[in-house]
């Protein structure tokens, strides 16, 4: 582990969930799972230093951990997943359901017990395309479907 040179600024570093390595900006708490191969940035100026958002996410047989307090085990593909998502989406744009309510019984996450509310988080705190789509969401504004390695999300910025 320590023969690998990484460029200033960054820390490898285990994941306690899978034993999978993965490297952190010591200055942002950004983390990745590649390899940096630039030195670690300081955060971007502007926009808000804190936001808060709630998510609805759908996790597929290739998830980081593909099981959920709603399922021990999950088989469905990629694309099931997103034809889910994309399904709760048009509920929630038709006003058939709310956010909160498809998120408390749907969503793969533990949030669902607070419909989805993942609370206030600063930049670094959340995946990469997590993080980069939530804070480019103005407060109240619903996100197409995210990738991360936990599935496919949509975000609602909430504050």
């Amino acid at each position: 582990m320590s023969d690998e040179r990484l460029p200033h600024g960054w820390e490898k570093r285990v994941s306690r969930s899978s034993g999978t390595p993965y490297y952190l900006n010591i200055f942002t708490k950004e983390s990745q799972w590649d390899l940096p191969t630039k030195p670690a940035a300081a955060p971007e100026a502007g926009g808000p230093a804190q936001i808060q958002c709630s998510h609805i996410l759908v996790k597929h047989k290739d998830s980081r951990r593909p099981s959920s307090w709603r399922e021990e085990k999950i088989n469905r593909t990629k694309e099931e997943a997103l034809d889910l998502l994309k399904g709760f989406r048009d509920r929630i744009v038709k006003g058939q359901n709310s956010f909160a309510e498809l998120a408390a019984k749907y969503s793969d996450c533990s949030s669902a017990k607070r419909g989805g509310d993942l609370g206030p988080f600063t930049r670094g705190a959340m995946q990469k395309p997590f993080e980069d789509a939530g804070f480019s969401l103005k407060v109240g504004e619903m996100s197409d479907p995210v990738w991360t390695d936990s599935g496919v999300h949509i975000i609602l910025r909430t504050a």
